[in-house]
């Protein structure tokens, strides 16, 4: 029986109570990534600085602007993660069903009172805001859903409440994995678990990642789909001039007439976005790979100055880590679709516009000199190593080695190789520095949406505000929720509550006759230690000095 106090308390502590759980929450991911994703239209707005007041302000004003702005989204969302994460679940369910049903209706009126926009024109508002539509009503049958199952436990319809710990069973039943002995022979992998990914039952994405995730896409959806209306709906005529104008200095280069690059920067909207797309999925497979190889004790695959990470700044980035990943996702898609775009114009001027102009025998005729020139350097390049092998190493010293060994033979004949060859080096290295800018910008605009890897080069790691954000985020991760740990943790509480239960019977030793040897606990833990140390012979390098 409940109080009639009962209730308004339960209100006053569910608006106390926190909205979501981003270190070790692993259920009702999904029902929080739509909660997330019923916000996607707000985060857009706030992307795109809407909600700053209409006069100018000065320039040091906009950081607290966007603060501002960002705690007003916070705010009006919070409803949706408290009463999904709230342990009053009637009382839970039915606000946020309130609550939601509120927004639904508001969101549906906006629509058909007004269906247009002023950036892309005709049913701006239903393009862009049926993501979120869908997310909230999705959060309608879920509240629903959460209502009848509260009221049959609380009627005692439904007796099956499992009781909470904070010991997952994905974690535990990987633990005990680890204490089984591998297998022998592992069994066949198919094409896709080898290629692209590969099923792990034993390891959960946390609610962060899956929440990260679905805002990602919904938000990339919208930009894609914005950029693509705005070239050809809502400002068509504009645009094409714009990109005219770009391109028409190539135009005069080349002595060809002007193509529209209307057409590519269209083709390139959804190969862009395609690459992005795929980028998320990758980012979730290198998490679940990295943490994995940190479980392991592997820290290899880390920067030398990121082996040790500061505890305040893991802390941080776990807040950060999510909000970040989003906007490098988005700027990235701008970033590679402007790459891309060049890359198709220069085809295009390269293959297609040669050919549509009948110049297409000259055009073979330029690439196949274009080839040959590029063939003959890379064979000077490839014939300094065949006489390098051939004239200036020593034999192998067996029979069966791979390489000859790294000494150096007919040093006479070395010393002059490198004097003729040095003069044609310094034109080989002009040519090599503008292939060595030319890959960095490429591989660097084409990696910057992905946070999990560094795009600045060894020793510089830590210029990589976004690098250092996913590396304080796996080290957190790592200490609060490796499974060996919280099972280590687990088995210590189930210790501590049967203590109390069988303080009565520590001393029944000293009634009963039954003749069988005390065990001290010194003995049983060398025991123990040492069929440890038998079955992993790799821990004992681990141990310490005594």
């Amino acid at each position: 029986m409940t109080t009639p106090m009962a209730a308004p308390t339960q209100i006053f502590f569910l608006l106390l109570h926190r909205p979501l759980d981003f270190m070790g929450a692993y259920s009702n991911r999904w029902s929080l990534s739509f909660a997330f994703g019923a916000t996607a239209t707000k985060v857009m707005i706030l992307f795109s600085e809407g909600y700053g007041p209409e006069q100018v302000l000065p320039q040091w004003a906009h950081a607290i602007v966007l603060f501002i702005g960002a705690t007003e989204v916070g705010l009006s969302s919070y409803p949706f993660f408290v009463c999904l994460s709230t342990r009053f679940q009637i009382i839970g369910a039915c606000l946020g069903f309130l609550y939601t049903g509120t927004w639904t209706v508001v969101m549906i009126v906006d629509i058909i009172q007004c269906p247009h926009g002023l950036v892309v024109g005709e049913y701006e508002k239903i393009i862009f805001y049926w993501p979120s539509l869908l997310c909230k009503v999705f959060l309608l049958g879920r509240f629903a859903y959460i209502f009848v199952q509260a009221l049959r436990v609380r009627l005692q319809m439904d007796l099956n409440q499992e009781e909470t710990s904070f010991l997952e069973l994905h974690q535990a039943q990987y633990v005990q994995q680890l204490m089984k002995k591998p297998p022998t022979e592992q069994p066949p992998k198919s094409w896709i678990q080898q290629k692209v990914y590969e099923w792990d039952p034993l390891f959960q994405f946390p609610c962060r990642m899956i929440c990260m995730g679905v805002l990602a896409m919904i938000c990339l959806y919208m930009v894609s789909k914005g950029d693509l209306l705005f070239v050809h709906v809502g400002h068509k005529i504009m645009w094409e001039a714009a990109l005219e104008q770009l391109f028409t200095p190539i135009s005069c280069i080349v002595h060809m007439p002007l193509a529209h690059p209307a057409g590519v920067w269209t083709a390139t909207t959804f190969t862009a976005c395609l690459t992005c797309v795929s980028y998320v999925f990758h980012i979730l497979a290198c998490y679940r790979k990295h943490m994995k190889r940190l479980w392991a004790g592997q820290k290899q695959f880390l920067p030398v100055m990121f082996s040790k990470c500061s505890s305040s700044q893991s802390v941080v980035t776990i807040a950060r880590y999510s909000g970040w990943q989003i906007a490098y996702i988005l700027w990235g898609y701008l970033i590679i679709h402007v790459v891309q775009c060049l890359f198709g114009v220069l085809l295009m001027y390269s293959f297609v516009l040669p050919v549509k102009n009948g110049q297409g025998v000259e055009m073979v005729k330029n690439l196949g000199i274009g080839i040959l020139t590029l063939c003959i350097i890379i064979g000077f390049i490839l014939l300094q190593v065949l006489i390098a092998a051939r004239f200036f190493l020593q034999p192998k010293i067996l029979e069966n080695d791979k390489e000859k060994p790294l000494a150096l033979d007919n040093r006479r004949g070395f010393q002059n190789f490198n004097y003729f060859f040095f003069f044609y080096n310094v034109l080989l290295g002009l040519g090599s520095c503008l292939f060595r800018l030319l890959s960095s910008i490429v591989v660097g605009a084409w990696l910057i949406a992905r946070i999990d890897r560094t795009i600045m080069p060894k020793g510089y790691e830590a210029l990589d505000m976004g690098f250092r954000t996913w590396i304080g985020m796996l080290f957190l991760d790592h200490y609060h929720t490796n499974p060996t740990l919280i099972c280590f943790c687990h088995i210590l509480v189930l210790k501590a509550r049967e203590r109390p239960q069988q303080g009565s019977t520590y001393y029944q030793h000293f009634n009963n006759a039954t003749g069988k040897p005390e065990v001290s606990k010194k003995s049983r833990t060398r025991w123990l230690l040492l069929y440890t140390l038998l079955n992993n012979p790799s821990l004992s390098a681990l141990r310490k000095s005594q």
